[in-house]
């Protein structure tokens, strides 16, 4: 125990930074999520493809690399951000492809029919997109978006080896002032079990609220 309590303003610190690269990174996801999802069902093939590239690269590209490239790669054309912004993008980016997926599947489980019934009433794809179609589609993908975040939050680990404040990157600093690694990585292991239990309550809210039952 004297492991947290003699460093707990330094677990606090990496927590919060766990805490603010998932929220950031979450919110990043989901709208470029909503975004590509649009893209792939939209009747412009060149959206289709956009979309498509999108998530066939980003989904069969390790995040190592990814983080690689924004961090290393973006200055090299000018953009140059705090590295915790980095992070965000290069996590956001990453996961908004899984996101595209699960919200994809969630509007094939809407029937056609319902549609050509939005197109024959006048309305534009955007409209039926936005007023028919996912707000259906989100009520069946709920548990599947709260399991993607979850990811995303455990995968944040990565950003502490590119020199951001983050929860898993305080065993550095404790490893070099002797204290014990087991329990340092116990401590590290409950700060994340703290934040993914947090988002699947939060979900399982969400799901009994507005999922579908099945």
């Amino acid at each position: 125990m004297y492991v947290l309590t003699q460093n707990f303003s330094l677990y606090w610190q990496g927590f919060l930074g766990t805490v603010q690269l998932t929220v950031y990174a979450s919110l990043l996801a989901l709208v470029l999520g909503f975004v590509m999802a649009s893209f792939r069902v939209a009747p412009v093939g060149s959206l289709r493809v956009f979309g498509t590239v999108w998530v066939t690269v980003l989904r069969n590209t390790p995040l190592t690399l990814l983080f690689f490239a924004v961090l290393l790669g973006l200055p090299r054309f000018g953009l140059v951000l705090p590295f915790q912004m980095f992070a965000v993008l290069a996590l956001g980016c990453y996961t908004s492809a899984f996101i595209c997926e699960v919200l994809r599947s969630g509007i094939n489980t809407v029937p056609k029919g319902q549609g050509e019934a939005s197109r024959s009433l006048g309305m534009t794809f955007t409209q039926t997109l936005g007023s028919v179609v996912l707000p259906q589609a989100f009520r069946s993908v709920i548990p599947p978006i709260g399991s993607t975040l979850i990811a995303l939050a455990k995968n944040s680990a990565i950003a502490g080896a590119f020199s951001v404040t983050e929860l898993l990157g305080t065993y550095k600093t404790l490893s070099e002032l002797g204290y014990n690694i087991i329990w340092t990585f116990v401590w590290i292991a409950v700060g994340y079990l703290i934040i993914t239990l947090s988002i699947s309550a939060l979900f399982n809210v969400l799901e009994k609220r507005w999922g579908i039952t099945r």
